[in-house]
């Protein structure tokens, strides 16, 4: 399943758009940072790093150098050495071992070598390797396969890296402190062209001469020790060239001077004798240890002026780096502010919307619903989103056009209230016109049917007043809908079994609605014309909402607060959400929209039972359709007047007809014979005869008064058995029944209908006062 992620608020689109290039010229920052600090962290590290690797190689090179001059002076002697020559090298040999093991020691410790860079490390790998032809040199001047001078470049050539280690070691990106570490590994040459000198000339002297290649390179060597000299010493600083200055003038300088002008002078043939050896070692032994010296403070005074300049140059960098990230600091803070900002007053423009659909257009409706003068500018006072004067931002012209928005709202509300307002008094003027007219047509059929003893006449007539008090019903379903009270009112209390007759009266589909025995509960006078309009609505959806073939079944009971009328039908039922909509159209009815057409019996039945406290709840039926359960608190329940005596005889307690039952065949009764005004037989009696009081009712059968000819033929049993009853026939067997109930509990003696007899009030309109 492919999950969705919530869309980003506004703050956190604009802290993205100020913290992508916060991040970007961080990341920059950071790289230029580490840049800078690496190159002065490698200049605050130089001495360190010299003292940890340059001196073991500076060591190890003194000891090579010796070894070479040795190995010259070895080898220049021919098979004539001495026994004292031999364990000389030897135990110089020794003596380098040690110095290269050391060196290749500090060049393989790794966690020194993680503060090296990678030219650095290069540099000394290389002079490692170098060494590594140490043995296989030694092996060839031992076995006496190269000769003097052969050997010394050989050994040359192993000291040559080590050049390279001092440059890169020493190496400074800043400038003149770069220039002054060249110098320094320029000059430490010097003492390599002096100990080159020692080893030309011992090996000459063990030789006895030169030839003229080999004194060819010792006067090379001179002049490159002097050119190198003269060259580079002026280049040094003050205090460095002091050093040298002072050297310069001292004893041993000129002893070295003077023997490298006697050996010029000497010639190749001359020169291994120009100096004596023990003078012209010890000055050379001299020369090279204090270049090497001074090499070293030189170097050393360089490092200093470096390390100064890196730790002015890291507090710059500090200095600036800490500007740059207060800078970022502040921006993000800004960012943040800023968005916070802007998001509160967004949050403040969502409010006054959330205020104004959730609180203010609803209040002002409930107002207008209420009847309420409502005062638009009142209802929906302007919020401050900044001074018009000095000029509005988007937001805050965002905020005037909600306050425009809000104004037009309210007062859009307030118009459609008087509208709705005027159209429920048209509504209620035209149901009211309609109510006068139907309680008039109903007047005229009640005569109508009092003065015609004719069977077809009546048949016609009965249809005809039920299509009349389905019209009054939905005349007064227009009158509830405008929130108006319908005028028909009672003087008295009325048996729930009357209420529930009425209200299946008023309905199309009557004959499927099974009416059990009732208790004998009354309903108060002041809501029996509500309560028989809320349950022929409810009936009414039952039959219209399920089969054809189906029965509707009520079914009541007593409860802890009222009575319980229940009414089951067998349709499809509603779903969750239907029902839940349903409830909600019952629980708030004065939200009545006339665009809901559908809905309006469930509007009807929510204003009545709201304004009696009348419970109504849908449920799904064990059938599959839908169960109405209507709960009558005390307020609307009374008691109800026992029925009056009849000629001095105790009242007639006669049991309640049996509910009409459906037979197989749907839409299909049992033939019953039609009548007029006569109680339904009660099945444990025998048959009266016609014109026979039953229980002190009169009954009136069809074409009795007439003679016996002018009958009509019964039909046969098989055509009344399969003959479907019309709902006029069923119409006129509940209304005669009802009528003869009536007229049998005020004692009213049965008789033929005259047009000189007083108007016979029907059930449902017994003791009512109309407004029409």
């Amino acid at each position: 399943m492919r999950r969705r992620f919530r869309r980003p608020t506004i703050r956190g689109r604009i802290v993205t758009l100020t913290v992508i290039p916060v991040i970007a010229l961080m990341t920059l920052w950071t790289f230029a940072m580490v840049s800078v600090t690496g190159d002065l962290r490698a200049l605050i590290r130089v001495q360190s790093v010299y003292e940890g690797f340059g001196t073991p190689v500076d060591t190890a090179v003194g000891q090579i150098q010796i070894e070479r001059r040795l190995s010259a002076e070895y080898l220049g002697t021919g098979r004539e050495d001495t026994l004292a020559t031999v364990a000389a090298l030897t135990d110089q040999q020794r003596s380098t071992d040690r110095a290269v093991r050391a060196m290749r020691d500090a060049i393989g410790d790794q966690d020194r070598r993680a503060d090296l860079s990678l030219r650095q490390r290069q540099s000394l790998d290389a002079m490692a390797d170098a060494v590594d032809g140490l043995e296989a040199l030694r092996e060839r001047v031992l076995a006496r396969t190269i000769s003097w001078d052969g050997a010394v470049d050989a050994y040359t050539t192993l000291v040559e890296p080590t050049f390279d280690v001092q440059s890169t070691l020493t190496a400074l990106q800043a400038g003149q402190l770069a220039r002054e570490a060249q110098v320094v590994v320029e000059l430490v040459r010097v003492r390599e062209f002096v100990s080159r000198e020692d080893a030309l000339v011992a090996g000459a002297r063990a030789a006895g001469t030169l030839t003229d290649r080999q004194y060819d390179a010792l006067t090379a060597t001179i002049e490159d020790r002097r050119v190198f000299h003269r060259t580079y010493v002026p280049d040094l600083p003050a205090d460095s060239r002091q050093l040298f200055t002072d050297f310069e003038r001292g004893e041993e300088y000129r002893a070295l001077t003077a023997g490298e002008d006697a050996l010029l002078r000497a010639g190749a043939s001359g020169a291994g004798q120009a100096m004596a050896a023990d003078s012209w070692r010890t000055t050379t032994d001299r020369a090279v240890k204090r270049y090497m010296l001074l090499c070293t403070e030189s170097a050393l005074n360089t490092a200093d002026r470096g390390r100064a300049f890196a730790y002015r140059e890291m507090v710059k960098a500090a200095v600036v780096g800490l500007i740059g990230l207060i800078a970022v600091g502040l921006s993000i803070w800004f960012s943040v502010t800023s968005g916070r900002r802007i998001s509160r007053r967004l949050e403040e423009l969502r409010d006054a919307a959330d205020v104004l659909a959730t609180q203010q257009l609803p209040d002002v409706m409930e107002r207008l619903g209420a009847g309420e003068e409502v005062d638009a500018a009142a209802a929906a006072p302007p919020l401050d989103f900044g001074d018009e004067e000095r000029g509005l931002d988007e937001i805050g012209q965002v905020g005037q056009a909600l306050n425009t928005a809000r104004l037009a709202a309210v007062e859009a509300a307030v118009k459609q209230a008087t509208l709705r307002r005027g159209v429920f008094a048209v509504l209620l003027n035209t149901a009211r016109r309609n109510q006068a007219l139907v309680h008039r047509q109903s007047k005229l059929v009640d005569t109508l049917e009092r003065r015609t003893s004719d069977p077809d006449t009546l048949e016609d007539l009965f249809r005809i007043d039920h299509l009349t008090t389905r019209m009054r019903r939905h005349a007064e379903g227009l009158i509830i809908l405008s929130g108006a009270t319908p005028g028909r009112r009672w003087r008295k209390p009325v048996p729930v079994v009357d209420i529930v007759a009425a209200a299946v009266g008023e309905i199309e589909d009557y004959t499927r609605v099974v009416v059990p025995p009732m208790p004998a509960v009354g309903i108060s006078a002041e809501a029996v014309a509500d309560v028989v309009h809320l349950v022929a609505e409810l009936v009414e959806n039952a039959t219209v909402f399920s089969p054809p073939h189906t029965q509707v079944t009520l079914r009541t009971g007593q409860a802890g607060s009222g009575f319980v009328l229940e009414i089951d039908d067998r349709g499809l039922g509603m779903d969750a959400e239907e029902l839940a909509q349903a409830h909600l159209t019952l629980a708030r009815p004065r939200d009545f929209d006339p665009a809901q057409d559908e809905r309006l019996g469930l509007y009807i039945v929510g204003r009545l039972a709201e304004r009696h406290g009348i419970g109504v709840t849908l449920t799904r039926s064990p059938y599959g359709g839908i169960t109405a359960v209507v709960l009558l608190p005390h307020s609307v329940l009374a008691p109800v007047e026992p029925p009056a005596r009849t000629n001095g005889q105790e009242p007639v307690d006669k049991p309640l007809p049996p509910p009409v039952r459906s037979v197989p065949t749907p839409r299909t009764l049992v033939a019953v014979q039609p009548t007029h005004d006569r109680a339904p037989e009660e099945p444990a009696e025998q048959p009266a005869e016609p014109g026979a009081p039953a229980f002190g009712l009169p009954t009136r059968v069809r074409q009795a008064s007439l003679a016996t000819p002018l009958r009509d033929a019964p039909p046969a049993a098989a055509e009344e058995a399969d003959r479907e009853v019309s709902p006029e026939e069923m119409r006129s067997i509940f209304g005669a029944f009802q009528r003869g109930l009536d007229r049998g509990r005020e004692g009213d003696p049965a008789g033929p209908a005259s047009p000189s007899a007083p108007p016979r009030t029907r059930t449902t309109d017994d003791g009512t006062d109309d407004d029409a």
